[in-house]
């Protein structure tokens, strides 16, 4: 996973760091949401406009973290392309900004996110302990239990629509509390 990392990572999507705090070794990821979203914000507020081809540029960066995403958690057997679409697919609807996007709500939809963060860290928490799980039943069985698999599937669902509300700025519609 080292050369798609380093690929990854020159998107600015994720930044990986060690911290040495209180003489724990830890491995930080840290998830931006995506590779450029002040620019469309700035865009949006001030002249009601979002290109085209930021906004498709956007989507493919999520997309290409979707396959990683897929492939870490076991979901995937394929090495994440970077440019094919593989079988992992997201789709985000390219928005009217005048006649469905309030112009000042990018400032604050970062802010209005925050319950879905926390919840999101402690179900991530848990779906990273069922891909463990995962894991040895794949070892054993050759099969990934599909109550595991339906539950890390719709954290992830549950991850994207937040991402495409907070920081792909493609809807102003709250996203739901749901994995589904």
């Amino acid at each position: 996973m080292i050369p798609i990392f380093i690929v990854a990572a020159t998107f600015g999507g994720a930044t990986w760091d060690w911290s040495t705090e209180y003489s724990n070794s830890v491995l930080i990821n840290s998830w931006g949401g995506g590779a450029l979203t002040l620019g469309p914000a700035l865009m949006i507020i001030f002249r009601q406009k979002y290109p085209r081809w930021w906004f498709d540029f956007n989507v493919e960066v999520a997309r290409f973290w979707a396959r990683i995403s897929a492939y870490l958690a076991l979901l995937r057997e394929e090495y994440p392309s970077t440019d094919d679409q593989q079988a992992v697919t997201l789709e985000f609807v390219y928005p009217d900004v005048e006649n469905d996007l309030n112009r000042w709500l990018p400032i604050v939809k970062w802010l209005l996110a925050i319950p879905h963060y926390i919840v999101l860290v402690i179900l991530i928490i848990i779906a990273l302990i069922a891909i463990i799980v995962a894991w040895f039943a794949i070892l054993f069985t050759g099969h990934y239990p599909r109550g595991l698999f339906d539950f890390v599937v719709g954290v992830g669902r549950w991850g994207y629509r937040v991402q495409a509300y907070a920081f792909l700025l493609s809807t102003d519609r709250y996203p739901p509390f749901s994995m589904g």
